[in-house]
């Protein structure tokens, strides 16, 4: 291994721990505001009707969802309507860690939590979000993008 291997990787992976903790501060920042859109029919109607309010998809699996046909086409209808629409796209493993950010649990009449395979961050017009993870991760998409890149991966550690 060389040097530039042995520094590449590290940086590689104080990069992704940076833009982890970003994604992990927006996220809990949005769900505060009622900036988040849960859910993959859910994402699908916003997008839809308000394409225009969307800075961020996060598209969410875990190794036992690979199999998962029908998930995995809807991925592919949302990437392409995120890129046509130049939203910010993030594919993310870690539901069990997206669950604790989002408080997700079952509730008393025992109904399962929300779908966390598709999560929307919406910035609305009226009293925006800004914060430093949202550029934090704009930034980090658009570096992506110029490695041709279009869909960045993270994972998420539970905690």
């Amino acid at each position: 291994m060389t040097l530039e291997e042995v520094v590449g990787s590290s940086s590689t992976e104080k990069k992704m721990d940076t833009v982890g903790s970003a994604l992990e501060t927006l996220l809990v920042a949005a769900h505060r505001r009622d900036c988040l859109t849960v859910g993959v029919y859910e994402s699908a109607k916003l997008m839809n009707v308000d394409p225009d309010s969307v800075v961020l998809c996060v598209l969410a699996t875990d190794a036992e969802d690979v199999d998962d046909i029908a998930l995995q086409i809807h991925f592919t209808l949302l990437q392409a309507f995120c890129c046509d629409n130049d939203i910010n796209i993030l594919r993310v493993s870690g539901l069990r860690r997206l669950g604790q950010l989002l408080d997700e649990k079952p509730d008393q009449n025992g109904n399962e939590p929300r779908d966390l395979h598709c999560i929307l961050v919406t910035n609305p017009p009226v009293d925006p979000l800004q914060c430093q993870a949202l550029s934090d991760i704009s930034s980090f998409c658009a570096e992506s993008r110029c490695k041709n890149q279009w869909v960045p991966a993270l994972e998420l550690q539970a905690r």
